[in-house]
């Protein structure tokens, strides 16, 4: 069934770039693959970005995502905070989890501006040491009224153009070649998105070891333009 036209704005809102919760400071180890030379043209970029689509998001945040939107329609308190937990414990360096804790803080605040009496903002800034980012937007996702499969292409397609803009601000590829990326990632989604909505607890996992390698370079990078 498709979202309502309410439902849809609001899960363009969640997806936009102008959502302040800070996406466009981070290329979540693109930067550093660039310094070190896994990434120097178009079709390398298209391939990482495709990989860690369908290796990362589509094992870890997409389901998990899913899951925490269920926990949240049902007031599901402790389910929330154990896949919190799980989110944090997972990220493989730090400046990843500084990310994840950041987004989440930022939605907080956001979701604090636009429903100050949803019983559950309660719940969300209980989370300790923060809400992790997954867990933050799956509230705002809950109460668009939208299902979860349109919320995870939401989110899958909001990280997508965030990183695209990434990969057009730190290499030489221009306007054309980040579309043709970006077409390549949404064509990709609806699949990855699919897989994500049936993966069990024991199912999801969090295992990049490049780009956990990546990012923890890009901790002491010498030169940056974003924060992980």
């Amino acid at each position: 069934m498709s979202p309502t036209p309410a439902a849809l704005l609001q899960l363009l809102w969640l997806a936009s770039p102008a959502l302040p919760v800070g996406g466009f400071s981070y290329s979540e180890g693109l930067e550093a693959a660039i310094e070190a030379g896994a990434l120097h043209d178009e079709c390398s970029a298209q391939h990482w970005l495709l990989d860690q689509l369908q290796l990362g998001l589509g094992r870890s945040e997409l389901p998990l995502l899913a899951q925490a939107i269920a926990a949240w329609t049902a007031h599901d308190s402790a389910r929330i905070a154990a896949l919190n937990e799980w989110t944090l414990v997972t990220r493989e360096t730090s400046e990843l989890r500084r990310q994840s804790e950041q987004m989440g803080r930022s939605m907080r605040d956001w979701l604090r501006q636009r429903a100050p009496d949803d019983s559950r903002l309660v719940v969300l800034a209980q989370l300790a040491p923060a809400p992790a980012w997954p867990i933050a937007f799956a509230l705002a996702a809950s109460r668009s009224g939208a299902d979860a499969r349109d919320a995870l292409l939401a989110f899958g397609f909001g990280w997508a153009e965030n990183m695209v803009q990434a990969a057009l601000k730190a290499m030489s590829l221009g306007q054309a070649g980040g579309q043709r990326i970006l077409a390549a990632l949404s064509a990709a989604l609806p699949a990855v998105v699919d897989s994500a909505l049936v993966l069990s607890d024991d199912e999801r996992q969090a295992f990049t070891p490049m780009l956990a390698i990546h990012s923890s370079q890009h901790e002491t990078q010498y030169s940056r333009l974003f924060r992980s």
